[in-house]
């Protein structure tokens, strides 16, 4: 039982008639008259405990969109319930309207149309469903709380899909399915055509040309069904936000655009998300399904605050791709944590695979190495150079073991891991 603000100033009206009427019969008078109150409120109001939950509506939603949804409210009494309920979501699920008035008749249903707008990508859950029927003379309530599971499950953001048609189109005329000057060069024959001045003189099939009149150059393509491993970093480095979004996400994002280039031309990709453990993965996923996936696999994935163990994902990545394919890690450029785990492994990795490192940088530490406003911006901005000179070196470094680093802000990272695979293919280097 609730009691409401009205039985509070009765109850405080009630302590003051001692001071006004020395009998205590009036007082007793009053107090009595208070719980007949209380007693036909409770009486009258809705039998809350009657009622019973059940949800409809979407299940997925990816982040920056809107989902609907809806509560049922059953009612299984034999009385009319009037109430408020609240439902109850942590608030980063966005859920609209927090609170509803209902009135719901013995044996009959109402719906409560909902919405949901998250802010964080992740899964969901629903607390509890707050009721809470007050009397009609406002001096109690009945008031009950009651699960009613159920999961929202929030799919990464995919903001990077409108850099996809420009990327194709480039990625056609690569593979010659579109009309252009330029030859896409590869190792895997494509066809036969008469040569042209300017052609390389290597290209020239002396066969083909002994049997016809004129000189045949061959043709290339880049090689379709490779393999590509994209590897998210999800230790500790993968926690810090960039701008307003955690490195994580704009890994994620990334990695989305990469896989639906790269399955479009033809290539196999495959997942994993790695610190100490396998946090997710998405394997021998059909080209159609790709997309579908990885994000079911990304949407659960935070962070873990502890160091990525580099000898353990090496292992994993070695363990579970045989063939020569391009391993693509997101991750985040620490010089300490680089130089203490991954760059003693990096031999026996570009032995075996052609390996991509792609990082998120920040833009802020750039506007620090500008500034000169005052003695604390410069400072500050001797610092930012100190950490890009850091970030240079290391870049150097990992590129003198035959690695391809992409190292780019949050708004061109996937935009920049795209258009360095498509130079790999454009390269007959994949």
């Amino acid at each position: 039982m609730a009691l409401t603000g009205r039985l509070g100033l009765l109850a405080l009206a009630a302590a003051f008639v001692p001071l006004l009427v020395p009998s205590g019969g009036l007082l007793l008078g009053l107090w009595g008259l208070l719980l007949l109150g209380v007693v036909v409120d409770l009486f009258l109001a809705g039998n809350v405990r009657a009622l019973r939950f059940h949800r409809e509506g979407d299940t997925r939603v990816r982040l920056g969109e809107t989902a609907g949804a809806g509560l049922i409210v059953e009612n299984t009494g034999r009385r009319r319930v009037k109430a408020v309920l609240r439902d109850v979501w942590p608030p980063s699920a966005g859920v609209a309207p927090r609170t509803a008035k209902i009135n719901v008749p013995a044996g009959e249903r109402r719906r409560i149309e909902q919405t949901f707008t998250p802010t964080r990508r992740g899964d969901r859950e629903a607390v509890t469903v707050v009721v809470r029927s007050v009397g009609p003379l406002g001096l109690a309530a009945r008031q009950l709380s009651r699960p009613a599971p159920r999961t929202l499950r929030v799919l990464p953001a995919f903001p990077s899909r409108r850099h996809l048609p420009s990327r194709l189109a480039r990625l056609r005329e690569l593979t010659g399915l579109h009309s252009t000057m330029i030859r896409g060069q590869g190792t895997e024959f494509d066809s036969l055509r008469e040569y042209v001045v300017g052609d390389d003189v290597r290209s020239i099939d002396w066969r083909a040309t002994a049997r016809r009149d004129d000189v045949v150059v061959r043709t290339w393509r880049p090689e379709r069904d490779r393999r590509l491993y994209l590897v998210l970093d999800t230790g500790r480095t993968s926690a810090g936000r960039v701008g307003d979004i955690p490195r994580l996400d704009c890994s994620m994002d990334a990695a989305l655009l990469l896989a639906a280039l790269a399955s479009r031309a033809g290539d196999r990709v495959d997942l994993l998300a790695y610190d100490r453990t396998v946090r997710a993965r998405c394997e021998n996923a059909s080209r159609t399904g790709l997309l579908s996936a990885m994000v079911e696999a990304m949407a659960p994935l935070e962070p873990a605050l502890i160091e990525s163990d580099a000898a353990g994902m090496v292992s994993a990545i070695m363990s579970r791709v045989r063939r020569r394919s391009l391993i693509v890690l997101l991750t985040e450029l620490n010089p300490a944590a680089f130089e203490e785990g991954l760059l003693p492994l990096l031999p026996g990795l570009t032995a075996r695979h052609l390996v991509m490192i792609a990082a998120v940088s920040d833009p802020l530490v750039d506007e620090m190495a500008a500034a000169r406003g005052d003695l604390a911006a410069v400072y500050d901005a001797a610092a930012a150079e100190r950490a890009r000179a850091d970030r240079r070196r290391l870049t150097a470094e990992l590129r003198s073991y035959g690695v391809e680093v992409v190292d780019a802000p949050p708004d061109r990272i996937a935009p920049a891991l795209a258009d360095a695979y498509l130079a790999l293919k454009a390269a007959g280097r994949l």
